[in-house]
């Protein structure tokens, strides 16, 4: 069953082929065998897995199940859940038992989703390789002397070698879809304020989301499903009618042989230019070539202010950071130093103690942005251009239904390759980071490989509300090719 999608799980479920104790056994089995080497989860605990998917069963035995009851999941480790130790991959709360659950979490575990483990991460989601995290760095399952992605580096590295069908991450620049590349995987991000940001520790408040990684799109459009939803205690939480993010997928089209027929593709001529790796971008020319054949049409655009995206970024994000982890001071929870004079000096060295050296980098460029007489030069100068940046994408769905190209520049890199150059560690979410700053919907699907038999990730950005149609158009293109199919060999095997 390991190499089974949600959707083929939640079947066998359903029809009783298999329990949701064996899945979960079975599952815990594996990954007893292949973590170790990995290092993706930071908390297990396997009698509550097992005592979840036994009232996972009774209540299919009950007739009360729902498509994903039963089905195993993992949560990255920011996201609160009651009971379970909930670090964020930081020092600062190693020790920290969440009191309540997240409501993403609390959604998937009303669907009957059965919870296996907390996932490793960056810290605080500051990072694109999971080198930053408290824990250990994650191995990309393809090749262990290569990062995984990040932030979401342990849900990514752990649906990827089968120890899991299906993880929750988040995405603040492209900590889902980078991921989700370098590991050869499906995982996307919906538009800003579907999925309810409570009981999420906050990185980036106004870019970060939560999302699904699973092998298909089929599979995370599922789990959007129960994830989405108006929750009213965020305020940013988007109180819209509910949808099923499959139904263009159960929909018979016209013509099965061109079943895109219609669809215009925009290809961003700032993707396809110097900087990208020719073998991606050798691997994204077949992929657009193969939704040629599904009947889709490719139309070359330009978004004029995307190459602002990661100067942008690195202003907002730092900025909105220092912030949010104000809160992170020794007084009311988490990790407080053991020796200090005075409260100022409990301050400083609880924070020196508890946040590693990007969390820190990260608040120092926030703080600085935010200072009397930079915030007019630089923060709010950074909002006017993620404007600019948002309108481009505005119009260019006026003319095209779904924006393509890399996810990434390059492959999966070895460890330390970019951990002294910050600038280059930041360029490698060139093309994801756009789609925070708008708030659209992206993801990235598997559509090849390169020399070193590295997985490629083909990058989707569709319109505000329209991750239905963008979802189809994933899983259009995975019916007729098996990148996602693909599995790691070696210590995955």
């Amino acid at each position: 069953m390991l190499d089974s999608t949600v959707a083929q799980l939640a079947r066998a479920l359903a029809a009783r082929k298999v329990s949701s104790v064996e899945l979960a056994q079975g599952y815990l089995e594996r990954i007893a065998r292949i973590n170790p080497a990995l290092n993706a989860f930071i908390t297990l605990d396997p009698d509550v897995s097992v005592a979840h998917a036994r009232a996972a069963d009774a209540r299919i035995a009950a007739g009360g199940g729902g498509p994903l009851t039963g089905v195993p999941i993992g949560h990255k480790d920011l996201f609160l859940t009651e009971g379970w130790r909930t670090t964020c991959g930081s020092r600062m709360l190693a020790n920290f038992v969440a009191p309540y659950e997240s409501h993403v979490t609390a959604q998937l575990k009303a669907a009957g989703m059965v919870t296996m483990g907390k996932m490793n991460m960056d810290e605080y989601a500051m990072g694109s390789s999971n080198e930053t995290s408290y824990f250990g760095t994650v191995k990309n399952p393809w090749n262990t002397a290569l990062v995984p992605g990040g932030s979401s580096g342990g849900s990514a590295a752990a649906v990827a070698s089968r120890m899991l069908p299906a993880a929750t991450g988040t995405d603040t620049g492209g900590s889902i879809r980078q991921p989700a590349m370098f590991c050869g995987i499906t995982g996307m991000k919906p538009t800003y304020g579907l999925c309810s940001r409570y009981g999420m520790i906050a990185f980036a408040s106004s870019l970060d989301q939560a999302g699904p990684f699973a092998k298909t799109a089929e599979d995370c459009a599922l789990l959007l499903n129960s994830m989405v939803g108006h929750d009213a205690r965020d305020a940013t939480s988007l109180e819209r009618p509910r949808e099923d993010y499959t139904r263009h997928m159960a929909a018979a089209p016209a013509d099965p042989a061109r079943p895109l027929e219609g669809i215009r593709i925009g290809l961003p001529r700032e993707y396809f230019g110097e900087g990208t790796a020719p073998d991606v971008l050798a691997a994204v020319e077949a992929a657009l070539a193969e939704y040629r054949k599904l009947g889709a049409t490719t139309v070359d655009i330009s978004l004029p202010n995307v190459n602002l995206s990661v100067p942008v970024y690195y202003v907002i994000a730092p900025a909105e950071a220092s912030s949010n982890l104000s809160r992170f001071d020794g007084v009311r929870y988490g990790h407080r130093a053991a020796h200090y004079d005075d409260l100022l000096d409990m301050y400083k060295k609880t924070r020196a103690e508890g946040f590693g050296a990007e969390v820190k980098r990260r608040i120092l460029i926030g703080t600085y942005v935010l200072s009397a007489g930079y915030y007019d030069a630089y923060y709010l100068k950074a909002q006017q251009v993620r404007r600019l940046i948002a309108e481009d994408h505005v119009r260019a769905f006026r003319d095209v239904d779904v924006i393509m190209g890399p996810t990434a520049p390059s492959t999966a890199f070895a460890f330390g390759d970019k951990a002294d150059d910050p600038v280059q560690m930041y360029l490698n979410d060139i093309f994801t980071i756009a789609a925070n700053l708008a708030g659209l919907p992206a993801m990235s699907v598997p559509c090849g490989f390169d020399g070193r038999g590295l997985p490629v990730g083909l990058h989707l950005v569709a319109n505000y509300f329209d991750e239905a149609r963008m979802l189809d158009i994933a899983h259009r293109y995975q019916q007729v090719t098996d990148w996602h199919t693909r599995r790691p060999t070696g210590v995955t095997a």
